[in-house]
């Protein structure tokens, strides 16, 4: 096994893992790490098939919990968001991009760790507006969380319901990005190869913190991921 073909096989696994504990993270810890690996664009394409995967996965464990008439507002603004963010990708410089992405890793880990009050938002105007960035940044960058999480802590979801409902939002959106690389010819040989060879690493890293979520805190983890974060989006800027 060559090197590179171990550390992408890690990095899926750890990003697969923290999805699976959390509810979150395998497009924010994979699209911090795979970029110095295999660049940003072909990192883009891979995590969306990455992340299609294990959202089915985690779906499967809490489906019972998924309120779809509450993340509804998110799916319909998505539609328009991803297409917008596949078009800019495509005209993006890699540096600028790379830029771009180390700066919302950063600040979504540093507001996240700052502990502030979040208020509850009342009315579906916001669910439309989250909607729309998840989709931008799930269509450019593949990182669509910051906004949802932000989104679904702001309206107070129990933790079965916040995994089920996030994981509901992420998987169509996941399939939404996946169509428009499919259309947009992003999927080449390589990227699939990628996959196919990562796919075992990820399996066994989504079922590790599906597993493992009853005996390590996930809070603590949460942080853990958040401090990585903010470490590796300014390893991105620098």
């Amino acid at each position: 096994m060559d090197t590179t073909t171990l550390l992408i096989g890690a990095i899926l696994f750890l990003s697969a893992f923290t999805q699976g504990l959390s509810g979150f993270g395998v497009a924010l810890v994979s699209m911090a790490l795979l970029p110095g690996i295999i660049g940003i664009k072909e990192s883009i394409a891979l995590v969306a098939l990455v992340g299609i995967t294990v959202d089915f996965g985690v779906l499967l464990r809490y489906w019972r919990s998924l309120r779809f008439s509450k993340v509804l507002p998110l799916v319909l603004a998505s539609f328009i968001g991803v297409p917008v963010g596949i078009f800019l990708l495509r005209r993006a410089d890699e540096g600028l991009a790379l830029a771009i992405l180390g700066i919302i890793l950063v600040l979504y880990a540093l507001y996240a760790l700052s502990g502030l009050a979040l208020p509850e938002l009342k009315g579906r105007i916001w669910g439309y507006i989250a909607g729309f960035l998840g989709g931008l940044l799930g269509g450019s960058f593949n990182t669509p969380g910051p906004p949802i999480i932000l989104y679904a802590s702001c309206k107070k979801w129990e933790p079965d319901e916040f995994k089920s409902n996030l994981q509901g939002f992420f998987l169509q959106n996941a399939i939404i990005v996946v169509l428009g690389h499919w259309l947009s010819g992003n999927f080449t040989t390589n990227i699939w190869g990628y996959f196919g060879r990562g796919l075992p690493w990820l399996i066994g890293g989504l079922f590790l913190g599906l597993s493992m979520d009853r005996w390590i805190n996930p809070e603590v983890f949460r942080k853990i991921v958040l401090v990585l974060l903010v470490i590796m989006g300014l390893r991105l800027l620098l």
